[in-house]
This record gives C-alpha cells, structure tokens and sequence, in this order.
C-alpha cells in the first residue's frame, strides 16, 4: 500500500470546495468504531469459483494479471508489486464470487478474531503461506483475515510515460509510443458489494476489523434515514492510504458489484483498454475520472461477466479526514467521461434481478418501497 503522510492544514481540507465538503450533520454516524477488534492493513485478496480455469486464465493475462501459482483446480494472480496475491480462482460448477480476505496487520490479530467467533486458525494454501481466521460478515459473505508468511517478490513495472506540460517540457526530441499490450496490474485496490443490511454490514467491519469511512452517500429527501453507501478505508494512523478498500451500498441483491486493480497511469489504462477491445472482450464504461476517490476508471467485463476496473491516480487520506457526505446520484459517479452505463449500473431489469427485489422487499432487510423508489431515482439522476 502506497505510503504518504499528511499534516497540518491538508488533512483539513481534503474535502472542502468539493460535493461533499459538507461533514455529518448532528446526531449522524460518525464512520468509525471507538473500540475496534483489530484494524486490518489491506485487503489481500479476492475468491471465485468457475468452471473454466483455462479461460479464467486468458481472460487474467489480458487484463494485466500475472499468474502466481497454477494446480488442477487453483488459479492465484498477483500483480507486480510486492506482496500477496490479488485473486484466488477456484474449480467449481458456476460462476461466483465466493468473499475477499483481508490482511492482518500482525499475527496476533488472528488470536483476537478466533476468540470473538469461537472458530480456530488455519494455514492458508495462498503463494508464501500463512495462517487465516475464517468469519461471516452480516450480510452472508465469507470473510477471511490473513497473516502472510512471506511476501510475493516484485516483477517488473510498466513505467510510466515522461510528459510534457506547458512552459515545462521534459521530453525532447522522443516521440511517444505507448505499448498496445496489457496493462500490468500492480495491486488488488477494492472491492464493492451490494447488501441489503447496510447498516448491520457497515458496522460489523467498523466494528470487527477496524476500517474507517471516507465518504457517505445518502439518498435525495431521505438523508434522515442515514446513508445507503459507504466508502471505506484501511485506518493506518497517519500513513495515508487509498480512500476506499471496500465498498458497501444498499441494494436489493446481496453479491459482488465489481473489483477494482491498479495500474501505471491514463496511458496504461488506454493502451490496455485497446488492446482488451482487439480481443472482444466488453467495457461496461469509462474512460473517465471519479469523485469519491478520484480515480482514473475503465470498467471491463470478462467472460463471465464479473465487472473488473482498470485504475490510477486515486486518492490517499490517513485516519484525520473525517468523512463527506454527499447525494447519491448516476450523475455523480464521475467528474468527466462518457455517461455511466446502464450495464455498470445493472439497470437492466432481468428476471433475476426483478426476483431479488420481490424477495428483499418481504424479507428482514433495510429495504422497503420508499428506499427502493429513491435507489431507483438515484440511478437515474
């Protein structure tokens, strides 16, 4: 994880002058635990099961991956920097994403965790070894923390292009030739999940492993009923980390929304984005910048039509940034690009979607009638 610290008068203001400059309001959640369990230091890794791991495998190579370890029924990708793997693809009958496993920041976050859910430790058969704590987080999803034994080396980068700006140009006499290759994934950067316990979600990873939000999303005239989204931080004090790790959003459907991988710069993204398209492979959106983390985006499905996100140049913010709070809004997704998609919002209503609703609706979950009404104008406003 990228290592910058801020001081002073710029962890005031990393959220004034934009959308959300506005904090909470009285009495609103604060976006962090008084007393958390542990505090883990990153995601690891993500988990899937598919039929086709040879596919799996094109499709990973592609898109930037590295493969880190291949058996009969076990794929692990890696990106290039140094440390854990970023994916685990296991052999099973259909397509699904299985959970994301954490890092623990020392061993002995793992004794804390088996006590609290009454559960033991395990080595873990990832590239490098190490022990895991397996939980359930309260919407269902299996979530692992991992104390890695050894460190994935690191491979060679895809460096970056020398730019020219204005009056301070520092390439003469080059010409620029970006690689039409793929872009080289360095790091697994986030994950986003839909619940439809938000709240009961929310805390639980405040509360149990020890994350912070950045910034809080709320739905137009329901502000008082508390946010419907939340991005959400590793909290290592004043080191400055990425703006978001997870995050969670209400939604009818409990699943994998889409997962996100860093990359060099806007070149990489492009010249990678190119060369997925030469070999068919679909973009559900971008090219653009977001507001909430700020991040270079483009968007791919592969061909089990899992979202996959291409980035660079997100934002850091270390544990003195409070979070923003800001409307929920399809409009809001980006600062520039092309339209957000009806694909990257899955507003598409298919049967199985239109299920999920039906079912959410009756179940014991924070959705009711009003809340879905505001989703649904949020995605189209």
């Amino acid at each position: 994880m990228p290592e910058t610290r801020i001081t002073g008068a710029g962890a005031e203001t990393a959220h004034q002058g934009l959308h959300s400059a506005q904090g909470a309001l009285r009495g609103e959640r604060p976006g962090r635990s008084r007393d958390p369990v542990i505090k883990v230091a990153d995601l690891a890794w993500l988990e899937f099961e598919k039929p086709d791991l040879d596919r799996a495998e094109v499709f990973a190579r592609d898109f930037g991956f590295f493969v880190a370890a291949r058996a009969p029924d076990t794929l692990w990708l890696r990106g290039t920097f140094a440390g854990p793997p970023c994916m685990v693809i296991r052999r099973g009958r259909a397509s699904r994403f299985i959970g994301p496993a954490f890092r623990a920041a020392e061993r002995a976050d793992l004794d804390r965790l088996a006590r609290l859910a009454g559960s033991g430790i395990r080595d873990v058969d990832a590239p490098g070894g190490g022990t895991v704590v397996d939980l359930l987080d309260p919407s269902g999803f299996p979530v692992r923390v991992v104390h890695c034994a050894e460190e994935l080396p690191a491979l060679p980068e895809q460096r970056p292009l020398t730019l020219n700006f204005g009056a301070r140009p520092s390439r003469a006499n080059a010409a620029q030739r970006p690689a039409r290759e793929p872009s080289r994934i360095q790091r697994l950067g986030h994950v986003v999940l839909e619940t439809g316990v938000f709240t009961r979600a929310l805390d639980w990873y405040l509360d149990t492993l020890g994350m912070i939000v950045s910034d809080f999303l709320f739905l137009d005239g329901q502000r008082e009923r508390g946010p419907t989204m939340a991005f959400i931080r590793c909290d290592q004090g004043s080191r400055a980390v990425d703006h978001h790790t997870l995050a969670l959003h209400l939604g009818p459907g409990t699943g994998y929304v889409h997962s996100a991988y860093q990359v060099t710069d806007l070149d990489a993204i492009a010249a990678g984005g190119e060369y997925l398209a030469e070999r068919g492979y679909r973009r559900s959106w971008g090219i653009g910048r977001h507001i909430q983390g700020s991040q270079l985006f483009d968007y791919w499905r592969d061909p089990d039509r899992f979202m996959l996100e291409h980035y660079a140049d997100g934002d850091l913010f270390s544990h003195d940034i409070e979070p923003g709070w800001a409307p929920m809004s399809a409009s809001g997704l980006a600062q520039w690009g092309p339209p957000v998609t009806r694909d990257f919002l899955g507003a598409d209503p298919s049967p199985a979607r239109l299920r999920e609703v039906l079912r959410a609706l009756r179940g014991d979950n924070e959705l009711d009638p009003a809340r879905l009404l505001g989703l649904m104008k949020a995605m189209t406003s």
